[in-house]
């Protein structure tokens, strides 16, 4: 029975301006808010045009020009990234327009519901057959707090045989 491990994170170079910027996008992706992230920065990139026509020669000159408007627009977008993460973190953001709210302060909350075996699996990163071996290998509470600490939204989870399914644990 071969174990299915999680492959390990790539490794990417960046600019060390956008390095602030990589860290919260990964940050927001690691909370699930990968959906809204990608519409928010396709709606940001489309703001900025993306027809510069500069030819890129040996003169520094054009080179420097070339840094300042790059330097100058990876600012702005992490401005905007910047506003976006907050928007995100307060439940504010749609897809469109931020809808305004009867109540501002009031979230709803989104209840998760019982998941199979594979489901869960896929959700906490693990092939469906090591899900089960952890399951009949840990206490109940050791189970539990190893799904919490797997899931993205770092929910525990529970099993119960009656149904077979898994349920979220609060």
């Amino acid at each position: 029975m071969a174990d299915h491990k999680t492959p390990p994170s790539e490794m990417i170079r960046v600019p060390t301006a956008l390095i602030p910027t990589v860290r919260e996008l990964s940050k927001l992706h690691r909370e699930g808010h990968t959906i809204a992230l990608l519409q928010g920065l396709e709606e940001l990139i489309s703001k900025f045009d993306s027809n510069i026509d500069i030819d890129v020669a040996p003169s520094s000159k054009l080179v420097l020009q070339l840094e300042e408007k790059l330097e100058t627009k990876l600012e702005a977008i992490s401005g905007q990234l910047e506003k976006l993460s907050r928007a995100m973190a307060s439940g504010r953001y749609s897809n469109t327009r931020p809808r305004r709210q009867a109540h501002p302060y009031q979230q709803t909350q989104v209840e998760l519901q019982p998941r199979t075996n594979e489901s869960l699996a896929q959700r906490l990163a693990v092939s469906p057959q090591s899900l089960i071996v952890e399951r009949e290998k840990l206490s109940v509470k050791e189970f539990i707090s190893w799904s919490r600490n797997r899931d993205p939204m770092s929910v525990g989870w529970g099993w119960d045989a009656r149904t077979e399914l898994y349920h979220p644990v609060k």
